[in-house]
């Protein structure tokens, strides 16, 4: 374990079962595995275990889409990525991408493993109503609202997936009417009570430093009202994080000096980190270790490359220009980011021995801490050698994910080689960082008002990317033109204008971190948005046979469908399936 106090998650569920038989049956019995009696529930400890096998559930448990980084459901629907690899591999992504998707499959995963987060929650809170009296005061209020604040943290992500879901407290169990509760119902005011309640009690620093504080609830708490429009609300939360937000061992919020280093493990739990999934190598389970990205490695690298599987979450064409920068350092604001003239020089060939001119354009340095490009350094590994380390260049493109990658130098201490692939890492998966936090306070600041504000939040962003210190280099020389400026003040002279900028921002700072499609529904712009993405993504001279022909239909895909299995097994006086499917 790399930290003393680091939060290792184990993610064993507890289960407590009560059997009746007569005493010559006695012989049947056969323990269950891992089963725990009441009494060892209604311990101390036993309460403490319950609450983190919540947190367990944050990184899916082994369902690669549950986890909170959403990078399906956030990154590759909102067009920051496609699914690449092979047509057949994972095919249950296929239609998610093309939003051609069905109330099976993938989408009742993910209503699954979110429930049972809720429902380890739920549990904690009900074992505290016998807590022992070990238990002080203080530590029965710490452990409610880390509870409440895990629970609204699912309920948020279920509200962003489905819209109303069944809401599921602490006071009703199976046999108490849990079978009948409705989706007829909206969230937001639970989850907002659920996360304030967390921010009033919980302390600013924890023991361990992957347990939620009161500053990462305020962040969240934040979120869920910007998420609502409640700018006033959620402007005066930023104001005080920013100003006294400090991280859960006691840390001053900032961005750290160099891009990259919010990726690396050996830096986790840093000064930006506001709430991330804790993940741990080499602990006896590869689900402590980033189970959601084990696919997402180039392929076929050898020893010579990381994960050697399997060439998913292939960024897209469309993101790439978006690094795109003019002579001034700045974004193509207008979109011209994917004309010919403007488009990222790409690597098509079939093999990568084949010739290939370089792009020499001025582009922003973040481009290459978040996509591998043939020719640039791949971390501490070697320069990514192009279609070599491609699964299959004509389905998913020519690029290769990068952010949530090991070095080269993290093989066998933060890396972990214990399962059929060595793709396990102990980096840890932000949640809400600083740079996030900033650029939401810069959508408030511009709401109520106030655009200087929101310029001075923007800037900050871009002076940390434009350190030179910080530059993918090969050898003393930057790998690509790296050329970035902080926003003039014009840019932010109107409303318009300055909400076009700090959107523009969050996809460039925040890419492939999950965001990217919640944010466009958010905004009202994702069917314009998407679309346009549809096509240019589409078109016969990039991914023909990937997305040629998909659609996002408006008052529909902005939601995914209620799960098939459990309107049948609810009934359809239960639950209503969405508008569309």
């Amino acid at each position: 374990m790399r930290h003393n106090k680091k939060l290792v998650i184990l993610g064993v569920a507890a289960t407590l079962s009560l059997t009746t038989v007569s005493c010559k049956d006695t012989f049947l019995e056969v323990p269950v595995t891992g089963q725990l009696a009441g009494a060892q529930l209604s311990s101390k400890a036993g309460i403490e275990g319950a609450l983190i096998a919540g947190y367990a559930m944050l990184n899916g448990r082994g369902d690669r889409l549950a986890s909170f980084n959403n990078w399906v459901w956030g990154g590759i629907r909102g067009g920051d990525a496609n699914k690449g690899t092979d047509p057949g591999d994972f095919s249950t992504i296929n239609p998610l991408q093309r939003f051609e998707t069905l109330s099976t499959g993938e989408v009742a995963g993910t209503w699954q493993r979110k429930y049972e987060g809720i429902s380890r929650m739920n549990t904690t809170l009900n074992l505290l109503k016998n807590a022992p009296a070990d238990m002080s005061a203080a530590e029965k209020t710490r452990i409610t609202a880390e509870a409440r604040f895990l629970r609204g943290l699912f309920y948020f992500d279920l509200r962003r997936l489905y819209g109303k879901t069944p809401y599921i407290d602490e006071s009703v169990d199976y046999g108490t009417g849990i079978e009948k509760v409705k989706n007829d119902q909206e969230l937001w005011p639970k989850i907002e009570a659920d996360t304030k309640f967390a921010y009033d009690n919980l302390p600013e620093t924890q023991g361990q430093v992957g347990r939620v504080n009161k500053w990462a609830a305020a962040a969240q708490l934040a979120k869920v009202y910007l998420y609502q429009k409640k700018y006033t609300e959620a402007k005066a939360l930023f104001d005080l994080i920013i100003a006294n937000g400090k991280t859960s061992n006691g840390k001053k919020y900032s961005l750290v000096a160099k891009y990259a280093d919010i990726y690396k493990a050996s830096n986790d739990n840093n000064e930006e980190s506001v709430f991330a999934i804790q993940a741990a190598a080499n602990t006896g389970s590869v689900n402590n270790a980033n189970p959601e990205f084990d696919l997402n490695y180039p392929y076929n690298t050898g020893p010579n490359g990381p994960g050697n599987c399997c060439g998913f979450n292939q960024p897209s064409f469309e993101y790439v220009n978006s690094f795109r920068t003019d002579a001034n350092g700045l974004p193509l604001l207008d979109n011209s980011y994917n004309s010919a003239a403007n488009a990222v020089k790409s690597d098509m060939g079939v093999l990568s021995k084949e010739a290939f001119t370089p792009d020499a354009g001025n582009l922003d340095p973040r481009l290459d801490h978040a996509v591998g490009r043939r020719g640039i350094p791949y971390l501490d590994w070697q320069d990514h050698p192009g279609a070599d380390w491609i699964r299959n260049q004509p389905n998913g493109g020519p690029y290769s994910p990068k952010k949530f990658t090991y070095y080269k130098s993290d093989r066998g201490s933060l890396q972990d080689n214990s399962s059929w692939t060595p793709g396990y890492t102990a980096l840890n998966v932000p949640i809400i960082r600083y740079a996030d936090v900033l650029l939401m306070a810069a959508e408030c600041e511009i709401e109520v008002g106030s655009l200087t504000k929101a310029l001075e939040y923007t800037n900050l962003v871009r002076k940390r990317a434009a350190n030179p210190d910080g530059f993918v280099m090969r050898g003393t020389a930057p790998a690509a033109k790296y050329t970035i400026k902080e926003y003039p003040a014009s840019v932010f002279a109107s409303k318009a204008s300055a909400t076009t900028a700090v959107r523009f921002e969050r996809r460039l700072e925040l890419g492939d971190e999950g965001h990217r499609f919640f944010d466009l529904v958010r905004w009202g712009i994702a069917a314009t948005t998407i679309n346009a993405y549809l096509q240019y993504e589409g078109a016969s001279a990039r991914l023909p046979t990937t997305l040629g022909g998909a659609t996002f239909t408006a008052g529909k895909h902005e939601l995914l469908p209620i799960p098939q299995a459990q309107i049948d097994i609810q009934g359809k006086d239960i639950l209503t399936q969405n508008p569309g499917y």
